[in-house]
């Protein structure tokens, strides 16, 4: 039986220190579609590369930890097998209750696939009130049997403390374990222990490999930080090239972290030829998508003209959107105060539409 997969997001569980983002800034996860009655969570804004006003080299990323929210779950295709498709066909139709009572049957019978479901359903609150502990037996179960992502998810709970004290040690070994088994959730987790240096010693060339695994395995997130190790040389050679062939392929899942960077280095030509028109088309989706970077380029590529007719409304609009995030830029400040009273005026209520704010 195909399972929902659990994606932890960015970073660790909330326990996890900040520092396991020491040289890299993992983006969270892009929402996937979720199942009926589920609602979509707002994804933390990250600090990709700067795009260089002037003919200068892209300036190198810095580090912006970010809190780090629930796991989230993320509906496996369903099987060709009809009958396993019983238990998956009812959670992805939202019908919670129903898979908790076809699983509940079909985990009494041994099947580790079900325990799993049963661990995400009692996790998650889903047709149930939420049991930490509840779901962590039975994660405990369907991992004694060989499951992959009961491994991972009770590895979690272990880091966390949720349904049982924290014990980062079994966390690390389950993790291990699942990675082992070809879970790419699993290697990216445990590539960030290795690169913080707390739980596990720290081993930045181990980091890199694990995260390979993932990126290997299409995870966007460990593609996206992989592509970072790449061009900063974090535990593998220096590779501006392949860099931006990991940051092309976490944009297809439609990543917003890795969309801004890959217009940054389509942007300046790093690694990939000039393509300014491109760059720009994807610093206007992930504009739409909420990142303030991406706003932030946006309305100086806007207001400038560069890669893209002028269009100054529209740039300070960008401007005015990025400022509220935090990502103001005294030079636009000074452009915008020299910006007639009309643009200004149609900039500051475009502004207000997209936020929401009368």
């Amino acid at each position: 039986m195909k399972l929902p997969r659990i994606t932890i997001l960015a970073t660790l569980l909330l326990t996890a220190p900040a520092a396991a983002q020491l040289q890299i800034t993992p983006p969270v996860a892009t929402p996937s579609a979720a199942p009926a009655k589920e609602k979509a969570k707002e994804k933390p804004a990250t600090k990709p590369h700067t795009i260089t006003k002037k003919k200068d080299a892209a300036p190198k990323p810095s580090a912006s930890p970010s809190p780090a929210p629930a796991a989230t779950v993320i509906p496996a295709p369903p099987t060709d097998n009809s009958n396993v498709d019983l238990v998956y066909g009812a959670y992805q139709r939202g019908q919670y209750k129903t898979a908790l009572e076809l699983a509940t049957a079909r985990a009494q019978a041994g099947d580790a696939k079900a325990m799993t479901m049963l661990g995400e359903l009692y996790s998650n609150a889903m047709g149930i009130r939420r049991d930490y502990a509840k779901a962590s037996q039975w994660y405990k179960r369907a991992s004694d049997a060989g499951d992959r992502e009961a491994m991972f998810a009770l590895a979690m709970l272990r880091m966390s403390g949720r349904g049982g004290p924290v014990d980062k040690g079994e966390a690390v070994k389950l993790m291990a374990s699942a990675a082992k088994l070809g879970e790419p959730k699993a290697a990216y987790n445990l590539a960030l222990l290795y690169l913080d240096g707390q739980t596990l010693p720290q081993d930045v060339k181990r980091s890199a490999e694990l995260l390979r695994q993932g990126a290997d395995a299409g995870l966007p997130e460990a593609q996206y930080a992989l592509a970072t190790f790449y061009k900063e040389g974090t535990g593998v050679p220096k590779d501006p090239e392949r860099a931006v062939r990991l940051l092309q392929a976490a944009t297809l899942t439609d990543n917003v972290d890795a969309e801004v960077e890959y217009a940054i280095a389509l942007f300046n030509g790093t690694g990939t030829p000039k393509n300014q028109p491109a760059a720009v088309a994807l610093l206007r989706k992930a504009s739409r998508q909420g990142s303030a970077i991406a706003q932030n380029r946006l309305a100086w590529v806007l207001i400038n003209g560069v890669g893209t007719p002028i269009d100054k409304v529209e740039g300070f609009k960008w401007h005015l959107v990025a400022k509220t995030a935090g990502k103001g830029d005294p030079d636009l400040d000074k452009q915008l105060s020299d910006l007639s009273p009309d643009d200004r005026a149609k900039a500051e209520a475009a502004a207000r539409k997209w936020l929401g704010t009368k």
